[in-house]
């Protein structure tokens, strides 16, 4: 018995019969680390390649959560000539120069008490100036754009399940970015 039809079909893996599957973890900031990875990853590509090589053109799917979903975005969105927006370089200088206004760092006198409330109550952060940053990078772009197939797993906190972002079944057109990423309300 077959099962339910995706509106989209699969692509056919790009090398031979094995699928590969990037996979980067979340932790904020700490999206430093695999942009690192990534960036001498992209290097060595490069070496074999040609400078034009990008990691989005090796993986039949790159998935992320929390930070890595932003890392996949930057990875995968096309720029006007179908290449991704960012280069693996770039992701390392974009969380330096970016973090303090995304993960701003709050100084209170108890600080543990401060966090379990924030738990409670919602959100670390707020994430308004990601969105804003979000839409001036990478525009309007969509799930169905992205240069591979991409998920993105998140926590819809207003219904209190996970939701996954992918570019296998696209029913409705989300940008490829929102504040889901971060475990915010959609």
């Amino acid at each position: 018995m077959e099962g339910p039809k995706s509106p989209l079909q699969l692509q056919p893996p790009k090398y031979g019969k094995l699928i590969t599957v990037l996979s980067i973890d979340g932790g904020g900031i700490r999206g430093v680390i695999p942009g690192t990875i990534l960036n001498f990853l992209e290097s060595e590509l490069q070496k074999l390649d040609g400078e034009d090589a990008r990691i989005a053109d090796y993986f039949d799917v790159i998935a992320g959560t929390s930070t890595g979903g932003l890392v996949t975005a930057m990875l995968t969105a096309p720029n006007e000539n179908n290449r991704p927006v960012f280069a693996a370089k770039d992701i390392k200088d974009f969380y330096l120069e970016q973090c303090p206004k995304i993960f701003p760092q709050v100084n209170t006198p108890f600080p543990n008490t401060t966090k379990l409330i924030k738990a409670l109550t919602g959100p670390k952060y707020d994430g308004k100036y990601l969105h804003s940053l979000v839409k001036e990078k990478l525009g309007s772009t969509r799930l169905n754009q992205t240069l591979t197939n991409i998920a993105i797993p998140t926590f819809d906190i207003k219904r209190l399940q996970p939701t996954i972002f992918s570019s296998y079944e696209v029913y409705f057109c989300f940008p490829v970015l929102d504040y889901g990423v971060f475990g915010f309300s959609f």
